[in-house]
């Protein structure tokens, strides 16, 4: 065994254990030590650079470190066997992922906005922000020897009284603090309940009673499930938390259900970001022997958990007042947070374990909130459309408009949906990491240090940054907005061809020995970085297809319906790639279809709106459930005509130049 040690660049450091030949990597997971592996350890995106401190590691040379590089003791974690004592320093750049994920402020106009418009737009289509928790007082009396009822029954009556009803349900976790809270507040206590409408009792089903019959019994009137109990003199607050777990990014909020007031907001890398960026790698990861507990403990334990902590202290309650969670995932992101097998996602015929469920609670998965929390789970469609884009598509309320709505989501993959009232379609395009500045060499998530918005001068090819973080912050790379940006400018101003290929020169354009192109964005004495920012034709390519595999998929799927993009009348995009897209840049890169500008709306991060009103919303709850239920899905790899449209999309604009009018007008 050989002692590790993973240092950081705020002072602190780590220090474990490896076997002879175990990667540095594996032995990083192992020790829960965050190191961005976007490619899980193929050695393919050059991510994973941490610098040898000390000791010595058996490391294979690659085209991501220089010899320069090398020298100076930089390495590749991945592809670093550990064969003796080691030091290691993990630079800021390499774990960012985790703690730094930008977030919007909540106190700023537009993030308000955004949930409030979300409100707005649902109550335009009928759908009340009405929820069935509420908490209330109720008195009884104390025992005695002439009165010698449990106390169960005792609370029972009281709230079936209070309530007007008389099906009343305590579960095991009142039940357990129950005597030494009536005592101690002297049979006067508040109760956190639930409310069930129209409920029918098993035993009155069992029993063959006709729908008449039920209503006229108390077995088809309202059920109280009484969550918690406290003393009266304590103030009761009712809380819910609205959850939207991405591949890449975790964000979520703590609403205040009795009133709807967000009350804390936070956000993280997904922990399970170290096992791949994408799907596919963390399903492979998730067969392997734990692996289904390694991945669930990730969500859970080491992202979900730590930021339920972080917006409790915000917020200053505990995190036992938050009696409900609303979840927004992809399929596969759900099936790993429940701990499902999810490799039939993958495989053909591409069946999951299941598109919807109700019957999680916060105890089943380790959730650090009350135990007997509901978990509302929004219903995936199939294996590659999720929860995230049924909660999106509730919170564009495109559902209820008669115009034809285009709602795409960008991350970590693509997916679309298309349609109005009458009818929705869906389907889900490989896009890749690119958006999040996967496959790209220096592409990085919105943390700080990203570039997120860039403009060139086509005269001195000098760009100029919009950056992510404080005033004064260096850029260290490219998140996705960010080489939207920086690909248009460059088609733009002339430096590249339709093919991604450098065709002019300047200060700023390269070559290597191999006559592949890159321009310099930031070098590197003026950058957060070990080596100047660049772009690279191999990058330019990868993100030519990404946003290929986008456009292909929207062409395909209008024209399974005999559409054309000039019958679209509004574009939704949503997604965290940046602060938002210019809209005018990716339809310059053949990204987005050529129509009128005031025709897209960028709307955030949709699958937490969608979260937002799932929980606080009974209706909407029920809504997000039909809404799937009537969306087709359209699967993308059974369409003859898509890797045609793949190949002409994968360039600038299009191959058909017809379809890009105002771009080949400049």
């Amino acid at each position: 065994m050989f002692k590790v040690t993973f240092k950081f660049e705020n002072g602190s450091e780590t220090v474990g254990y490896a076997v002879e030949g175990e990667s540095l990597l594996d032995v990083a997971k192992k020790m829960n030590v965050a190191i961005d592996a976007p490619c899980n350890g193929n050695a393919a995106c050059g991510k994973c650079r941490v610098k040898l401190a000390g000791g010595e590691l058996d490391t294979k040379k690659t085209s991501h470190i220089t010899d320069e590089e090398f020298a100076q003791g930089w390495r590749l974690a991945c592809v670093s066997k550990v064969n003796a004592d080691c030091e290691v320093l993990v630079p800021d750049i390499a774990s960012a992922y985790r703690g730094r994920m930008k977030v919007a402020d909540l106190s700023s106009a537009e993030e308000i906005h955004i949930f409030e418009q979300t409100k707005e737009d649902m109550a335009e289509a009928g759908i009340h922000f009405v929820n069935d928790l509420n908490a209330i007082t109720v008195t009884m009396d104390a025992p005695s020897l002439d009165d010698t009822m449990p106390d169960n029954e005792r609370l029972i009556r009281a709230v079936g009284n209070s309530c007007g009803v008389s099906n009343v349900r305590l579960p095991f976790a009142v039940l357990q603090k129950l005597s030494e809270v009536l005592r101690k507040s002297d049979f006067e206590v508040k109760c956190v309940i639930r409310r069930v409408k129209n409920y029918q009792d098993p035993a009155a089903a069992a029993s063959g009673m006709g729908t008449d019959a039920q209503a006229q019994s108390d077995s088809a009137c309202d059920k109280i499930e009484v969550l918690d109990i406290l003393p009266a003199a304590e103030e009761a607050k009712v809380c819910g938390l609205a959850v939207d777990i991405g591949t890449t990014t975790v964000s979520a909020l703590i609403i205040d259900m009795l009133t709807g007031e967000i009350l804390a907001k936070a956000s993280s890398g997904n922990g399970q970001i170290r096992y791949g960026a994408d799907v596919i790698n963390r399903i492979i990861e998730q067969q392997k022997e734990g692996g289904r507990e390694k991945l669930q403990k990730a969500i859970i334990e080491e992202t979900l958990n730590p930021l339920i902590l972080q917006m409790c202290g915000s917020a200053g309650i505990f995190p036992q007042c938050i009696y409900r969670a609303a979840i927004a995932g992809n399929t596969t992101m759900n099936h790993l947070l429940l701990g499902v097998d999810a490799d039939p996602v993958r495989m053909e015929p591409f069946i999951p374990t299941f598109f919807e469920t109700n019957s999680v609670f916060a105890h089943d998965l380790g959730l650090n909130i009350y135990p007997h929390a509901r978990i509302i789970i929004s219903p995936n469609i199939g294996s590659y459309v999720g929860g995230d884009i049924t909660a999106g598509t509730l919170s564009s309320t495109i559902w209820n408009r008669e115009e034809m709505s285009l709602f795409i989501d960008l991350g970590t993959n693509g997916e679309l949906v298309f349609g109005n009232s009458d009818f929705m379609m869906s389907c889900a395009c490989s896009a890749g990491p690119a958006f999040e500045g996967g496959d790209i060499s220096c592409g990085m998530r919105a943390t700080d240090g990203a570039i997120e918005a860039c403009v060139i001068d086509k005269d001195t090819m000098e760009p100029t940054f919009t950056i992510v973080g404080d005033e004064g912050q260096k850029p260290a790379g490219l998140c996705g907005s960010g080489i939207i940006d920086v690909i248009s400018e460059l088609y733009r101003c002339g430096i590249i061809s339709p093919k991604g290929k450098f065709i002019r020169e300047g200060a700023r354009v390269r070559h290597d020995k191999y006559g592949m192109g890159s321009f310099v964005l930031e070098y590197k004495e003026n950058a957060a970085s070990v080596k100047d920012i660049e772009i690279t034709e191999v990058d330019i390519d990868s993100f030519i297809r990404a946003k290929g595999a986008i456009f292909s998929a929207i062409r395909v799927m209008l024209q399974s319906l005999d559409f054309d993009v000039s019958m679209i009348d509004h574009v939704y995009v949503a997604g965290g790639i940046g602060s938002g897209i210019n809209m005018r840049n990716a339809v310059s890169i053949g990204m987005f279809p050529d129509i009128e500008m005031e025709k897209f709306t960028y709307i955030g991060n949709s699958s937490l709106s969608g979260a937002y009103a799932i929980l606080l919303s009974n209706e909407a709850e029920a809504k997000v459930s039909e809404v799937a239920h009537n969306m087709t899905y359209l699967e993308l790899s059974n369409e003859p005509t898509y890797m045609d449209e793949f190949v002409a999309s994968c360039f600038l604009p299009h191959t058909d130049a017809g379809l890009f009018p105002s771009v080949n007008l400049k």
